[in-house]
């Protein structure tokens, strides 16, 4: 039972592919009592899945189980909730790859998490914060879903207006300017607006994180950031005057620069943030830098969500092989977010 003065954030937690290593990586930091000690935890899942992955790696954590079906208004009393959904039969058959009944499950889980965390605060089942383990967005277009992702879904469920994704390692944090698109229609979503959105929102996600005075550096978009035109306009005609733009509003922004370059001044500690203009231009430095600690935050909605920066890994699934590295560093960064947003509330009323 939670005592009146217990102060810790619900954090709630979603399996992920039930195909893929996110029941084991849950399981895996569910056993961690350093973690388990800085919140309370709500797992959307499924109770065979996540006993199975239990038994895989070894992983005992003290759950309480809860019907998902049959407890819908039950407060979040214990330290370990899991949520159990038996809407879903046959999970530990599923092969490990993507697949439709994987993609419909998964989906679910995140859908019933964000319809938790956008209660009121005073409500019995609001969680402070999500943390995703890695869904497979094949499986989600195989079960029917328009959704490329869970930024997507959590911006559209949120009703955020701007939302950005930015990845925060020990030695780099970058921010998109576009995310789930293919690379050859890049060139006609670019616009000034789209490169302004994740400099503010990245300067704001700094100063989140602690940051007083964040220094921002925006990459450009072709080799040698256009060469002064000879290699492409939308380095000097879409992504300078978004720089433009936020410095008139104090942002300390400089670019665009050549991304081939500005990614190890970033790391050595010249900037606070990278704005990438594409996915892979992102996240590649991101995931050498960091392979085992970096973390998915989405940034603009109202509901803290993060996740690894990872994937399903088909591949290893069900082998107790899965790094719980980065989920936990997932978990531990929605948890600073739930502090800091109460420090800042309380101040703010003060």
């Amino acid at each position: 039972m939670v005592s009146s003065g217990d102060r810790r954030p619900t954090i709630a937690l979603t399996m992920g592919d039930p195909a893929g290593i996110g029941p084991e990586l849950v399981a895996r930091c569910m056993a961690d009592e350093a973690l388990r000690a800085a919140a309370r935890f709500v797992v959307y899942g499924n109770a065979a899945c996540l006993s199975l992955a239990q038994r895989t790696c070894g992983a005992e954590g003290p759950w309480v189980r809860v019907d998902a079906q049959h407890a819908p208004t039950r407060p979040w009393l214990d330290d370990l909730v899991l949520l159990d959904d038996t809407r879903w039969d046959d999970l530990l058959s599923l092969p490990a790859a993507p697949g439709k009944k994987g993609g419909a499950a998964s989906k679910q889980w995140v859908e019933d998490a964000l319809a938790d965390a956008l209660l009121p605060t005073d409500a019995p089942r609001h969680v402070d914060a999500i943390v995703t383990a890695p869904i497979s967005k094949q499986a989600w277009h195989m079960a029917g879903f328009k959704w490329p992702g869970h930024t997507e879904l959590v911006a559209a469920r949120a009703k955020a207006k701007r939302s950005c994704m930015v990845f925060v390692g020990p030695q780099l944090r970058v921010a998109l300017a576009t995310v789930h698109i293919p690379l050859m229609t890049l060139r006609d979503v670019l616009t000034i607006g789209c490169v302004f959105e994740p400099i503010d929102l990245g300067w704001q996600a700094c100063r989140e994180l602690g940051i007083a005075r964040p220094r921002i550096a925006v990459c450009g978009l072709n080799p040698h950031a256009g060469e002064d035109g000879l290699l492409g306009d939308e380095d000097e005609r879409i992504i300078a005057p978004a720089i433009a733009m936020a410095r008139e509003q104090g942002i300390d922004a400089h670019g665009p620069f050549p991304a081939d370059t500005i990614f190890s001044q970033a790391v050595a500690g010249r900037w606070d943030l990278v704005v990438a203009m594409y996915h892979d231009q992102g996240l590649i430095p991101v995931k050498l830098t960091s392979p085992r600690s970096a973390v998915n935050w989405t940034v603009g909605p109202s509901i803290i969500r993060t996740s690894p920066d990872h994937g399903t890994a088909f591949d290893i699934a069900g082998t107790g092989k899965g790094d719980p590295a980065s989920m936990r560093c997932a978990i531990e960064l929605a948890v600073d977010l739930v502090r800091q947003r109460r420090l800042a509330g309380s101040s703010t009323s003060a």
